[in-house]
């Protein structure tokens, strides 16, 4: 998840590479986050979501929810079209492509799961390849937001006198200047896609099984998280490095019964069939706690890393499913381990 002000200067830093001014720059700085303000339909999806049959609910997740449609492939190509139609020239709608895919590629590189090729298919992914606090996807791409901020603060006659050196040897060396952050950028971006395709397959044959590349989630610069099946009772969790191989593992019990539960393992399959119908899918290795009380069964559901990360964005949400004697429940999700639990609508799950 690289911040909107990041997304912003890579939209400025394509713009200032190619030479645009004014207006052309603006445009492209704009759909460098135009991606983002998905979060203004959003807004009307938690409006009626709990109006609507579930099916409808999970098919307005898929247009109006945070990080899907407006981070899709097909999206990217509409607005395209759209600049190629308004403009007709090549150049800029090839730089209006550049910003907005960019701004999507960062998300699908550092953030949580998205549906790149909705809405021919709602099948979830991620690359997962750079950390979400990266330096260099977070900080670099602040250069040209100060070079264009402080180019506008002189010209209202202030900060006169700061920042002169800095903007001499830009103004010297323009072009080779925003050419080699533009390259260096990309450069990093597509390196560690590849450097987590070895660093998998090395894991992988350590621990004779197969790790999945998808689910392995950067922890810190250059340290993963990931996780296997490591037989029908428990999961494998490695905390990984490119440095390092497997520097630390531990073992989660899949099902974890507490009391005189009865039927648990059928009470844990009933929670997890009625997770699968819901959006947005965020665990990947589910992990049910299931005890009794007064009749009732509650089975807590979450990912068997969440115990690894916090204040993290993957995999934090908690399900809770209260089942009664009827076989009728209650369900409930709570974000992070400090969120405040929230009560989900009849129509949340199928």
């Amino acid at each position: 998840m690289v911040n909107t002000l990041s997304h912003l200067g890579i939209g400025l830093l394509i713009a200032l590479a190619l030479g645009y001014k004014g207006r052309k720059r603006e445009i492209l700085a704009f759909l460098a986050i135009l991606p983002d303000l998905d979060f203004i339909p959003y807004i009307l999806f938690a409006l009626v979501s709990d109006s609507v049959s579930h099916e409808t609910r999970n098919q307005l997740f898929y247009l109006l929810g945070h990080r899907e449609f407006m981070h899709s492939i097909l999206f990217i190509l509409l607005v395209t079209l759209f600049i190629w139609l308004i403009t007709k020239d090549r150049r800029f709608t090839a730089a209006g492509f550049a910003a907005i895919f960019l701004h999507s590629y960062l998300d699908y590189a550092t953030s949580w799961k998205m549906r790149p090729l909705y809405p021919f298919s709602t099948e979830t992914s991620i690359m997962g390849t750079v950390y979400f606090f990266d330096p260099l996807a977070n900080l670099l791409p602040l250069v040209p937001v100060l070079i264009v901020l402080v180019g506008y603060m002189k010209r209202k006659g202030r900060w006169n006198g700061k920042f002169n050196n800095f903007c001499n040897f830009v103004t010297e060396n323009r072009s080779k200047f925003y050419t080699t952050l533009l390259v260096v950028l990309l450069v990093w971006i597509t390196v560690l896609p590849v450097a987590k395709i070895f660093l998998v397959k090395n894991i992988s044959d350590t621990e004779g099984a197969k790790i999945s590349y998808q689910n392995t989630y950067p922890s810190s610069p250059g340290k993963f998280l990931t996780a296997y099946s490591y037989n029908a009772t428990h999961y494998k969790i490695l905390e990984v490095s490119y440095w390092s191989g497997v520097e630390k593992s531990d073992y989660i019990e899949k099902i974890n019964v507490t009391g005189n539960a009865p039927d648990a393992a059928a009470y844990a399959k009933r929670a997890g069939k009625l997770y699968s119908t819901a959006v947005p899918q965020e665990i990947d290795y589910p992990v049910y706690s299931v005890s009794e009380e007064n009749g009732s069964v509650t089975v807590l559901l979450s990912d068997a890393r969440d115990s690894y990360v916090k204040y993290w964005a993957y995999f934090k949400t908690v399900y809770r499913f209260v089942f009664d004697t009827e076989r009728e429940y209650v369900a409930y999700a709570r974000m992070q381990e400090e969120g405040e639990e929230e009560k989900l609508g009849e129509n949340y799950f199928g």
